[in-house]
């Protein structure tokens, strides 16, 4: 009986994994395995790291301790494990990320890499215009993504194939590293009931509550997507059988992550560059004083209510409300007037659900610099957000204790005074937004 390789990478699960049914066809024997590989591992911070040793002691649980895990660049380890077993398949979810693309190439120079489905309801790629060309705004794109549609789920679980103990293999096997904190449960089965718990309690409300972070009334699910503990075909099935705004406006979300992945993947300078090259001219701040401002922020001691509670929120919960991201990723770029990847690379440093397409070109929109960019002359006024999104200022309470004795939404303009162990603004916001729409104007074209 033939024997196959399946790489796990983004997709740890069993259920509606498409590797595991092309396995399943060819009537291969199947082994596990997962790389710790140090290029990612040491790009993440500790609360993904973290999420991903649960996800994979979870799956482990699930192969009954089959998974073979292994440390090591997997140009090298994925053709010996391979060679070992002989097998003559590997079996992975296609990976359209920048290194992912690379390492994947590398290493098919040395085995049959066989690549099945991937953690997108569309892959990047497969929607464009009729000449072909790829969309840069979100929604002509949305409209054909919709019209492209996606395939249903298919039933696969730890039965699908014939698993094989890995402890005949002779290769180094490593165990799976212990979590050094506690955090959100990881894994299939979390992700599943996580997702059964939305529908059925907080979806309804979605539409008119996704903006207030007082409320958290959001999914959580961004993390389950970022390892794969389920498929976001699964989740567009169901949004599907409940037909309303809200899971129209949810299957939206979806359709954001599939549109950033794309962009992604069609200009992976984007990661690190403006995909607006005019803004490679903008002037930043630099020097001892945008030191201090950066570090303030990072504290949460910057004095704007809404903004120090959403960086307190990071910090201690490795998340952040959706909206809260966008106000303090505005604060940072057009208060601030710091470099949009510096934050973004904070950021992808703090989150647990950090995924470099959404990360990146959500702080290229925020900074006007993105495909389907926020216009350069938005500039958040960070008071008037959070009257607008916490107007009972619940959320700025609960992540600032320094402001509880303030009630309703006076805690964010602080009109009647500040308590002494709270900062004072750092910066004046009117004259700011003025020195941002000036900086943008230089840039503009002609």
């Amino acid at each position: 009986m033939d024997t196959a390789l399946v790489w796990f990478r983004r997709d740890l699960r069993l259920g509606d994994l498409p590797t595991l049914h092309t396995v399943a066809e060819s009537g291969a024997r199947a082994l596990g395995l997962f790389v710790l590989d140090d290029r990612l591992l040491t790009t993440s911070g500790g609360a993904r790291r973290d999420f991903l040793f649960r996800s994979l002691a979870a799956l482990d649980d699930q192969l009954d301790g089959r998974l073979l895990v292994v440390k090591g660049d997997p140009v090298d380890v994925v053709p010996r494990v391979a060679e070992k077993v002989s097998a003559e398949e590997v079996h992975v979810s296609a990976d359209y990320g920048p290194y992912g693309r690379e390492r994947d190439a590398a290493v098919a120079e040395h085995v049959d890499l066989v690549a099945t489905g991937s953690p997108y309801a569309v892959a990047p790629g497969r929607v464009t215009k009729t000449d072909g060309e790829p969309y840069r705004v979100f929604t002509p794109y949305f409209r054909q993504w919709l019209e492209h549609g996606w395939r249903a789920p298919i039933d696969t679980g730890p039965a699908t194939v014939e698993w094989l103990d890995p402890g005949d293999v002779k290769t180094r096997r490593v165990t799976i590293p212990e979590p050094e904190s506690d955090g959100c449960p990881a894994g299939e089965a979390a992700a599943l009931q996580r997702w059964a718990e939305f529908c059925e309690d907080d979806l309804a409300g979605y539409e008119d509550a996704r903006d207030r972070p007082g409320l958290d009334a959001t999914s959580r699910m961004s993390v389950y997507l970022k390892y794969g503990n389920i498929h976001p075909r699964t989740m567009l099935r169901d949004l599907a059988r409940r037909r309303s705004k809200s899971a129209e406006q949810y299957r939206r979300q979806l359709a954001w992550r599939d549109f950033y992945a794309d962009i992604l993947f069609q200009r992976p300078d984007s990661a690190r560059e403006n995909y607006d090259r005019r803004f490679d001219h903008i002037r930043y701040d630099s020097g001892p004083d945008a030191e201090e401002a950066y570090t303030a922020w990072c504290e949460g001691r910057t004095g704007f209510p809404i903004v120090d509670a959403g960086m307190r929120q990071l910090k201690a919960e490795a998340w952040m409300h959706n909206r809260v991201r966008m106000i303090v990723a505005s604060f940072f770029v057009k208060d601030l007037h710091l470099p949009w990847w510096r934050g973004a690379r904070y950021f992808m440093n703090q989150l647990v659900d950090g995924d470099l397409a959404n990360n990146q070109h959500g702080w290229q929109w925020t900074a006007g610099s993105g495909t389907d960019a926020s216009p350069y002359f938005r500039v958040f006024n960070p008071t008037t957000q959070g009257e607008k999104f916490d107007p009972d200022g619940e959320y700025v309470r609960r992540w600032v204790p320094e402001l509880r004795g303030i009630s309703g939404k006076a805690v964010h303009a602080l009109k009647d005074g500040r308590p002494e162990d709270y900062p004072p603004p750092i910066v004046d916001h009117a004259h700011e937004r003025q020195e941002a729409l000036a900086r943008y104007g230089e840039i503009k074209a002609p």
